[in-house]
């Protein structure tokens, strides 16, 4: 079992406990992370579900491909290091990642 913190806008940090195979996405909303909304259930399709991967990480996450980078276009808090959690999929080279969360979903 791997374990991510998704820390929100205001400092709070929420460990999550995950396993490999699933969506970053999917364990936030199972665990209730704040600040994931995931409206549209995981189909790349409402960048409600941004997160920053710090630059350590990115190797591990990988690049956005063309879809998922023309949503977050549309995201006014979009950083070099956006995602949208939905379009990552956890491997045990995660462990211990640190992921942010914008102020604001879409």
């Amino acid at each position: 079992m791997t374990k991510l913190i998704f820390v929100t806008h205001d400092g709070a940090a929420h460990e999550v406990a995950i396993e490999a195979g699933k969506s970053l996405m999917q364990h936030a909303v199972e665990n209730a992370v704040p600040g994931i909304d995931a409206d549209c259930g995981g189909a790349c399709a409402c960048g409600t579900c941004h997160v920053m991967v710090a630059s350590e990480w990115q190797s591990a996450t990988g690049q956005a491909d063309a879809i998922e980078s023309q949503m977050l276009d549309m995201t006014p808090e979009k950083t070099a290091n956006s995602r949208l959690s939905c379009q990552i999929i956890v491997t045990d080279a995660m462990a211990g990642m640190v992921l942010h969360l914008p102020e604001f979903q879409m």
